[in-house]
């Protein structure tokens, strides 16, 4: 009975999701906007996205795409990989950022992570750079910079490009720079989850302009410049297919939203700190748990808070603590389960388990806590409530 009416209770707690986008009054105007104007598709609001995207984190060109995937696909079109080819990137990523290089029937060359981060650790890079090897691929894992003056010093020297994955890192700084505006081209995400959100969606920017037509151009069907001008007055039916595209444009209903949420772009990101700072402080007087570190040299994003279980101090797992904190009402996540791990990259790629120690020791411990701008302060000291239960309750 006693079971019974724990469960019961638990069931009466509202669940608090794991990320709650912040849409307002802003984003559902824009988007209504845009529906009563009769112009849907690609058109003149993705082209002031664009505009506007680029002047906020200082890049000379940004092309809007359907999904951070097609900008990762894009970005390598555009530096020219080819089958044969290697690519370095991290194990500790999603599966997007391995996967694109396969598309062009090139090889993931995978790297284990720094001992106290989840980036890919740069030390590494030099011992796997071949005859074929075409660019780096580093990931700002939750919203902080990977370390990237080592990256690019590397790629300079061997003559590498560099396309960073910021699908984390919006608006995120390093060393006063922002993360936009360093590599080769970088790629962002606007998925239902990330620091602005237009349902689905991706940009790239790059100070490369033919970089950014290539993206263009390639996004729409490989159809020549402008060709989304088609159906307009200042446009013509007739156009012409240069490459081999793929259909990864992004809509104007998306892109009105993007700039509602890109106006407000550098307040949410001041209350996701503010959440993360919170967290820190409640948390780190625990040794059960690790809190998030932030170097000196960047301004983090906080797309994710990630806080790693002490597996010496607790009895439990880190999957259990997931089950506990989901039974007290509280939904989490993980970031991520390492590419090696996965049965596709080790019956394709020849990876396999233990391969990369660190990552597979970093992926074990982490747990994603709900961190959003609309998430309450009350809200977040349920999270924090029911963690602090867990490592006195599971405690050695």
């Amino acid at each position: 009975m006693a079971a019974t009416a724990t469960t019961a209770a638990r069931a009466e707690i509202p669940f608090l999701p794991f990320h709650r986008a912040l849409i307002e009054a802003e984003e559902i105007n824009a988007v209504l906007e845009v529906l009563q104007s009769g112009w849907l598709t690609t058109g003149p609001r993705v082209k002031q996205f664009e505009a506007c995207f680029a002047q906020h984190v200082g890049a000379a060109n940004a092309a809007a795409v359907s999904s951070c995937t097609a900008a990762l696909h894009l970005a390598l079109a555009a530096i020219g990989l080819r089958e044969g080819d290697e690519v370095i990137l991290p194990t500790m990523t999603f599966a997007a950022t391995g996967q694109v290089v396969l598309y062009f029937g090139a090889k993931p060359v995978l790297l284990d992570c720094e001992e106290d981060s989840f980036h890919m650790d740069a030390r590494l890079i030099e011992r796997t750079i071949t005859p074929r090897t075409k660019a780096i691929l580093p990931v700002h894992y939750s919203g902080y910079a990977c370390d990237m003056d080592p990256i690019l010093d590397i790629a300079r020297r061997y003559g590498l490009k560099v396309v960073e994955d910021a699908a984390h890192a919006l608006p995120s700084h390093y060393k006063g720079r922002m993360i936009g505006t360093i590599g080769d081209i970088t790629c962002f995400s606007f998925y239902a989850t990330k620091t602005l959100t237009t349902g689905e969606g991706g940009m790239v920017t790059t100070e490369n302009p033919d970089y950014a037509d290539h993206v263009r151009k390639l996004s729409l069907h490989g159809i020549s410049r402008d060709g989304w001008k088609r159906y307009s007055a200042s446009g013509s039916w007739r156009y012409n297919i240069e490459a081999l595209g793929y259909k990864y444009n992004l809509t104007d209903i998306q892109a009105a939203l993007g700039m509602a949420q890109l106006k407000k772009c550098e307040s949410m990101r001041a209350r996701r700190a503010a959440l993360a700072a919170r967290y820190t402080s409640a948390l780190s007087s625990t040794d059960a748990f690790a809190v998030s570190a932030v170097p000196d040299h960047v301004e983090h994003a906080w797309h994710l808070y990630v806080l790693r279980m002490n597996e010496n101090v607790l009895t439990i797992d880190r999957d259990r603590i997931i089950e506990e904190l989901k039974l007290r009402g509280i939904g989490t996540s993980v970031h991520f389960i390492p590419l090696h791990l996965h049965s596709f990259y080790q019956e394709r790629c020849g990876f396999y388990p233990g391969q990369f120690p660190r990552a597979e020791k970093h992926f074990s411990s982490a747990l994603s806590l709900p961190l959003f701008p609309g998430l309450s302060f009350t809200e977040q000291d349920r999270v924090i409530q029911a963690l602090n239960d867990i490592a006195h309750t599971y405690r050695r």
